[in-house]
């Protein structure tokens, strides 16, 4: 993604450009896999692990990133492709391969329905299905 693309996508959230915020949003989009915060931190050595959790923080306000709780290395952060800053129209489960410790995204994996009793209220869910990637699982057959 180009830095005018990562401005416009910023915009689109009510975030305001700076250089270190489409710095992660380049690093995030680059990413085949939802990153840790020590992954981040490798992948942006000119931004302070400080800098870089402010940023995660305030891209979660305005639901630019999802963050995937639970995994062993702990919340892992994914772009998010809703282009809205009050909502998350882009919600999907996540599979942790206990093999090989990747967090995948299961893009076109429809959330299961939750019906909540009367007065709780989401603001978000988190939902990991655990067992082997099909990496590990071919890895295991020979």
């Amino acid at each position: 993604m180009d830095t005018k693309n990562c401005e416009t996508l910023l915009l689109e959230h009510g975030i305001k450009p700076t250089a270190n915020r489409i710095m992660v949003v380049k690093a995030l989009e680059s990413s085949m896999l939802p990153l840790s915060m020590a992954e981040l931190e490798r992948k942006i050595d000119s931004i302070d692990k400080s800098n870089i959790f402010r940023t995660l923080t305030l891209f979660r306000e305005h639901h630019l990133v999802h963050a995937i709780e639970g995994a062993v290395d702990g919340t892992r952060f994914e772009l998010c492709h809703s282009h809205d800053e009050h909502y998350d129209d882009d919600l999907h489960p996540h599979f942790y391969c206990e093999s090989c410790q990747q967090t995948y995204c299961m893009d076109g994996v429809e959330m299961p329905e939750i019906v909540l009793p009367e007065g709780f209220e989401a603001h978000s869910s988190n939902y990991i299905i655990k067992g082997t990637c099909p990496h590990c699982k071919d890895e295991d057959r020979r």
